[in-house]
C-alpha cells in the first residue's frame, strides 16, 4: 500500500507547478485493468488517440490491485495525493464518491448516444464517469451436461421447478452440481440477486428497487433470499461455496465440467470468452432466469460496468475530460472486446462473429434491465455479503438478514 501511495504522489507531484505547454504536462490515471494482457491493446489505442491531440503530454497508467483499490484511492483522495483519471466500477462506488469527482456532462455530450450504461455512472441528474464495458449478470450453462442428463440444450428450463428438476437429472447423470458458486468474499449473492431476480419480483417491484422505493417486507423480496438459502441447504451449490473465491477459483468449477450453471459476467472475466477457452463456444448456452413468481417477466440484467471518472482536483479538467473520451473511442474499446471479450458500451461495435453466447447476450440488450444490486449503496452491499455467508453456514435466518437489510439501506 505504501508503494502504491509513493507512486501516485510522484505522480501528483509532476503536475502540482503551472503548466506552460503540453511538453511539462502529464496525467495519472488509476485503475485496475491496464496491468492485464487482455487489456494491453485497449490502453495502447487509447493512448494513441490521446496523443495525436495532446503530443506533448505523458499518460501514466498506475495499475493498482483490485482488492485493495478502493481503499487506496480513498487514502490518495484525504491527502490530496488523488491521480487524475481514474476507473471505477458502476453503482455504488462511484456514487459514494460523487463529490471528489468531475462533472463530465459537458465534455461527454457528443458520446452520449454512442455509448450506453450512463445510468451506472450518475449521481443527481450528473454524470461522473464514461462507460467502458456493460456488465451484466447472464446465466451460462453447459450444454453438453444436458445432453447427458437427456434434456434439450437448445430449450433450457423456463420456470425454477423445471429448473430444479433439470439438475435433478445432471446430478443423477453426471455427478454435476446445479449452481457454480463461489461466496468467499461475499460477492455471490451479488451475481445471485441480479441474475434471479427478474423472475422473483413482479415487474412493478422491479422499477421501484431501482428507482429506490423498496420494499423489504415484500414476500418477494424475502422469497430471493429463501431461495439463496434453500439453494445451499438442499445441494444445489458446489461443496464450499463460502471457502471458494469469486474471482477466480469459481469459473474453474464451471469449466471443468463440476457445474451445470453459473450466474457469471458479460464483460472481460467470467464470461464468454474466458469459458470458450475451455468449453467448445457452441457448449455455452445463456438463459434467462427462471419464473418463480406468476407474472416475473425475466430479462438480462446489466448496467454500466467500469468507467472511467475524472477528479475534482485536477489541474486541466478539459484535458484530463479528453483522455477519458479517448480511453471510450470506438477504436479503444473495439480492441477491448477482441482481446478481452468484452462487451463493450460502444454499440455501434460488431460482435457477431464471437459466438453464440455472445450473441444470445446482446441480443438482450435492448430488452435489458439495470441489475437489482447495482441500486444499492455499498454499505449494504458489504452487509449483505456478509449476511450471505451466515445465511449458507446457518447462523442467520431469512428473517434476521432481511430485516439487518432493510435498516442499512433506510440510512443509506
Amino acid at each position: 500500500m505504501v508503494a502504491a501511495l509513493a507512486v501516485a504522489g510522484c505522480g501528483s507531484a509532476t503536475r502540482t507547478g503551472t503548466p506552460s505547454g503540453d511538453s511539462q504536462r502529464k496525467l495519472v490515471v488509476w485503475d485496475w485493468k491496464s496491468g492485464e494482457p487482455a487489456a494491453a491493446a485497449y490502453v495502447e489505442k487509447a493512448k494513441a488517440d490521446f496523443a495525436k491531440r495532446h503530443p506533448g503530454v505523458a499518460v501514466e497508467f498506475v495499475a493498482q490491485p483490485y482488492d485493495q483499490y478502493y481503499t487506496l484511492l480513498g487514502t490518495a483522495s484525504q491527502s490530496n495525493k488523488a491521480p487524475d483519471v481514474m476507473l471505477f466500477n458502476g453503482g455504488g462506488q462511484i456514487r459514494d464518491r460523487a463529490g471528489t469527482l468531475l462533472p463530465l456532462d459537458r465534455y461527454v455530450a457528443e458520446d452520449r448516444s454512442r455509448l450506453a450504461g450512463w445510468e451506472a455512472f450518475s449521481e443527481d441528474g450528473k454524470v461522473y464517469a464514461a462507460p467502458v464495458t456493460l456488465q451484466g449478470h447472464p446465466i451460462y450453462y453447459n450444454k453438453t451436461l444436458y445432453e447427458a442428463a437427456g434434456l434439450d440444450p437448445a430449450d433450457p428450463p423456463k420456470t425454477w421447478n423445471e429448473f430444479v428438476s433439470g439438475c435433478a437429472a445432471i446430478k443423477k447423470t453426471t455427478g454435476a452440481a446445479c449452481f457454480a458458486l463461489g461466496n468467499k468474499e461475499g460477492f455471490g449473492i451479488q451475481f445471485f440477486l441480479s441474475g434471479l431476480g427478474s423472475g422473483i419480483l413482479t415487474p412493478r417491484e422491479y422499477d421501484d428497487w431501482i428507482a429506490g422505493k423498496r420494499d423489504w417486507t415484500s414476500p418477494h423480496v424475502r422469497r430471493i433470499f429463501e431461495l439463496w438459502k434453500d439453494a445451499g441447504d438442499k445441494g444445489l451449490n458446489n461443496r464450499g461455496a463460502n471457502s471458494t473465491a469469486m474471482f477466480t477459483d469459481i469459473f474453474t468449477v464451471f469449466e471443468t465440467g463440476k457445474a451445470a450453471h453459473i450466474i457469471g459476467l458479460m464483460s472481460d472475466i467470467g464470461h464468454w470468452k474466458d469459458f470458450g477457452e475451455f468449453l467448445p463456444p457452441e457448449k455455452i448456452g445463456v438463459m434467462r432466469a427462471p419464473v418463480v413468481t406468476d407474472g416475473a417477466t425475466p430479462s438480462l440484467p446489466y448496467d454500466g460496468g467500469i468507467g472511467y471518472a475524472v477528479a475534482k482536483g485536477t489541474k486541466d479538467p478539459a484535458l484530463a475530460a479528453d483522455l477519458v473520451r479517448a480511453l471510450t473511442s470506438t477504436d479503444a474499446l473495439t480492441a477491448f472486446y477482441a482481446e478481452a471479450g468484452a462487451i463493450t458500451s460502444d454499440t455501434t461495435i460488431d460482435v457477431s462473429q464471437a459466438g453464440p453466447a455472445a450473441t444470445a447476450i446482446v441480443s438482450e440488450i435492448r430488452t435489458g434491465r439495470p441489475a437489482l444490486h447495482v441500486a444499492l449503496s455499498s454499505k449494504t452491499l458489504d452487509l449483505m455479503g456478509r449476511l450471505s455467508q451466515q445465511l449458507l453456514s446457518g447462523s442467520a435466518t431469512v428473517d434476521e438478514a432481511v430485516e439487518q437489510l432493510a435498516a442499512s439501506d433506510r440510512t443509506g
